[in-house]
């Protein structure tokens, strides 16, 4: 039911900035590590499920400060992906980027399937019982074995914890800034 080219935790959602209520207009896909070698590589730990679109060629946006770079080569070793970035040609400039954090723009993320949303859209969301009760607010998404799992807020502050399966998601109105849903009764 959902998707996420990254962990966004409400406080990087109000960090990252909006272009639309709830939904940042840049997205973490992953976190700089350290230099690889002395020509200006440097290593990225991947939190996205789409890293094919971290090619030559593209712009990202590095650091807090959402510096955009041109990514000029991108290969895999093992695990992590080794980048250059235009301008950074030795080992000591680029590990003045160590431990930040690469975002991409919202518009440039991939359209899923019908029935599909990326966790930052789903954030935020009003979440209705089938009568039209408010049960709270969305607030984090969280990633388990079996099935996602999403925490709601109520308005009294108290948790609510729902399974990601159909039989409770009835409905996701991404407009309308809400989701239907048909709580599981726990024996």
């Amino acid at each position: 039911m959902s998707r996420r080219p990254l962990p966004l935790t409400n406080r990087q959602n109000q960090d990252a900035g909006s272009s639309l209520p709830g939904e940042p207009a840049l997205l973490v896909v992953g976190r700089l590590r350290h230099a690889h070698g002395v020509k200006g590589e440097i290593s990225m730990e991947v939190l996205t499920h789409f890293p094919e679109r971290l090619k030559t060629g593209k712009q990202v946006f590095v650091g807090e400060s959402h510096a955009p770079m041109i990514i000029t080569a991108a290969r895999w070793k093992d695990k992590v992906m080794l980048l250059t970035f235009e301008g950074y040609t030795d080992c000591d400039q680029v590990n003045t980027l160590r431990n930040a954090p690469v975002y991409i723009r919202t518009e440039n993320l991939p359209s899923l399937p019908e029935g599909e949303y990326y966790f930052h859209q789903l954030v935020g969301l009003k979440v209705l019982n089938e009568a039209g009760d408010l049960l709270g607010q969305l607030e984090e998404v969280m990633e388990t074995g079996a099935n996602d799992v999403y925490l709601v807020r109520s308005p009294s502050g108290a948790e609510i914890l729902l399974p990601a399966i159909e039989a409770v998601i009835l409905k996701v109105d991404l407009e309308g800034g809400e989701m239907t849903v048909r709580p599981p009764v726990w024996s």
